[in-house]
């Protein structure tokens, strides 16, 4: 089992001095990538229900600080050696593919070979109005720069066509670093979701972590990844929902092959002594 920590960039972790320090004790104590959230923007009293909070809220607040995932991440990068840098979203219908490939690959090369890009579709509608992207869209959206990323990163020049954002004989350089590109994770909670993983993803982020659910998500995804001609088994799984050594058993026995975790403290004094806890409490116990 593999371990990550969610929300990386997420409250004071967003501030320089203390990324720096997640980062640096993520590879001390054998944590092994840092997922990062998005938002571009966050509309005051917005009614669209959150769905990871039974309040249908945010943490946080509306105005709490979101850093720039992909900035957040190169800064990180310059003060690590090994841990992975992975979004867990990057909300993907609101980027340009051409854009975001350039940028990841850039990200991919700087940091030699260590990102992976979590994405999904997005659930904040205010959030799609104020940039102008069509919230029913979002969905067909996400498959299609899924595909344009694939292209941009593998042929050169790069082609690809779509009713959204068509190109044609581009050079998008530099290449990741990664052997067919970054790797891709499709998150959500919903079977659509699964299905989008069977059929695009190098790997699913069901972000929910509900045992009773999970099982039927992953059958989800797994079935339609052989429909589709892929290797389900290559499909790598992350989730949240355990940090005691029974549940850990339980979700890879689950199939399951990464658990991430939300920093341990809200300052590096403490997230140093939660992380050391958890490495020799958890993480040294496991196979």
């Amino acid at each position: 089992m593999k371990f990550g920590i969610v929300f990386a960039n997420a409250g004071p972790w967003g501030l320089p001095d203390n990324a720096a320090a997640l980062g640096e004790a993520a590879e001390e104590f054998g944590i092994e990538s840092l997922w990062t959230v998005e938002h571009v923007v966050v509309p005051k009293g917005y009614q669209s229900a959150y769905p990871y909070s039974s309040s249908g809220r945010m943490p946080g607040g509306e105005d709490a600080p979101i850093p720039d995932p992909l900035v957040w991440l190169a800064y990180v990068a310059a003060r690590t050696t090994t841990v992975r840098l992975c979004t867990g979203v990057i909300i993907l219908p609101q980027r340009n593919p051409l854009l975001l490939a350039k940028e990841v690959a850039t990200l991919d090369v700087m940091s030699g070979g260590r990102v992976t890009l979590g994405v999904g579709v997005g659930w904040l509608e205010e959030e799609f109005d104020a940039l102008g992207v069509p919230f029913a869209e979002r969905a067909a959206r996400t498959d299609d720069i899924i595909e344009a990323l694939r292209a941009a990163w593998t042929q050169d020049p790069a082609s690809h066509e779509s009713e959204f954002q068509p190109f044609k004989d581009v050079h998008v350089r530099p290449a990741p670093v990664q052997s067919g590109g970054v790797p891709i994770v499709v998150g959500g909670h919903s079977p659509a979701a699964a299905r989008r993983a069977g059929r695009l993803g190098d790997g699913f982020f069901p972000a929910r972590g509900d045992l009773d659910a999970l099982p039927g998500l992953l059958r989800e995804m797994r079935d339609t990844a052989a429909a589709h001609g892929r290797d389900p088994d290559s499909i790598e799984v992350t989730t949240g929902g355990a940090m005691d050594l029974d549940g850990i058993r339980r979700y890879a026995d689950a199939g399951v092959h990464r658990l991430v975790i939300p920093p341990l403290a809200f300052d590096p004094a403490g997230l140093r002594d939660g992380l050391a806890r958890f490495h020799d409490t958890v993480i040294s116990k496991l196979d």
